[in-house]
């Protein structure tokens, strides 16, 4: 162990002595010294650093005449408020008659009285009997609130005849009317109710507020309807 360490000051005591010649002979300690006596060093050991030279700013406010043109120069001063302009609002055309949309003003609603409603019920109901006296076609009566003819135009239907007759996902329910004329809706299965389509066929028909709806399930995904009036005048009175 000792004769290892002997070795290894030995070597290193060489490699010393090596560089120390090597610095002698590129001159490296004279010059090593020159730098540190040359005056260049002392002064800039002794001036401050550029950076850290900052020079206050200071910000001088002054009054200046806004130069105006001669031919504006004796005029008075222009004032300037706020106007409220009355805005011109435009109806939008709508996809069923084009007309402004009376369909969602809600101050314009109008109501059927109890007896009204009754009435037309009464008469649906009729129209109800006579069809199940002709065919085995299900069947149910709708009446019109609000809420179907106007704002929204959601249609619920009764859920035991959803459940019973009509399918079990969303499809595509045609609805005829007494002229024949074929109306597509989409049947929400989930919600028991008739979504798109539903509005213009309301809108064709010119739907309020108490009418009675008779549907007459007569296939898969078909119903024919009859439209009973309220306020509509009953059987041997003057139309």
């Amino acid at each position: 162990m000792t004769a290892k360490a002997s070795e290894y000051e030995e070597i290193r005591r060489k490699r010393l002595e090596e560089n120390k010649k090597r610095m002698e002979a590129l001159n490296l300690p004279n010059l090593s010294q020159a730098l540190h006596t040359s005056p260049l060093s002392k002064s800039k050991s002794h001036s401050p650093s550029p950076l850290k030279r900052v020079k206050s700013r200071t910000i001088e406010k002054q009054v200046v005449v806004v130069r105006r043109s001669s031919r504006v120069a004796n005029m008075p001063a222009p004032v300037y408020k706020e106007v409220v302009i009355d805005r011109v609002v435009t109806p939008r055309s709508r996809r069923y008659g084009g007309s402004y949309d009376r369909y969602r003003d809600y101050s314009k609603r109008v109501y059927a009285s109890d007896e009204a409603r009754q009435e037309a019920l009464d008469k649906a109901d009729k129209i109800q009997s006579d069809l199940q006296s002709k065919s085995h076609h299900p069947s149910f009566v709708k009446t019109m609130l609000q809420s179907h003819v106007t704002g929204g135009f959601w249609l619920g239907l009764s859920v035991q005849f959803c459940k019973t007759h009509l399918p079990n996902r969303d499809e595509r329910i045609t609805l005829i009317d007494e002229d024949g004329d074929e109306y597509e809706t989409l049947y929400l299965a989930r919600k028991t109710g008739l979504s798109a389509g539903w509005r213009g066929f309301s809108i064709a028909h010119n739907l309020v507020d108490g009418d009675a709806l008779v549907f007459e399930l007569i296939s898969r995904t078909t119903f024919k309807v009859y439209i009973v009036r309220v306020n509509s005048p009953g059987e041997g009175e003057e139309q």
